[in-house]
């Protein structure tokens, strides 16, 4: 699955750059997407997401790419691949990440997928 985001005046840091709260809150809203759809009688709540780190800094105007990819199936749980690029080149990724859901019931509690 693949989504795209605009960057705006309100996204953007003291700096003039991409604050990175705002793309982390973009990732785990993209690939909760990517696993509500693959699976979409379960309910998901984000447990983790692995190592955080900022290749590339992002200016306003960048149209990016956000691309999931699912990468590991556990019993209760998935984990996607997380790939953020400039949408209009295919250059280096600006950041990357795995990011693992849970599948819980009303109560919180773990549920088989």
């Amino acid at each position: 699955m693949e989504t795209h985001r605009l960057i705006l005046p309100e996204d953007l840091n003291q700096y003039g750059f991409l604050f990175g709260g705002r793309l982390l809150a973009w990732v785990d809203e993209a690939s909760w997407i990517a696993a509500s759809l693959e699976f979409p009688a379960a309910k998901f709540v984000t447990v983790g997401m692995d190592r955080v780190e900022f290749h590339h800094s992002v200016k306003e105007g960048t149209i990016l790419a956000i691309h999931c990819e699912q990468a590991r199936r556990g019993t209760t749980s998935v984990t996607y691949a997380v790939t953020v690029r400039d949408g209009k080149s295919a250059g280096a990724p600006i950041f990357s990440t795995r990011v693992t859901f849970v599948s819980v019931d009303e109560g919180g509690r773990k549920l088989a997928l």
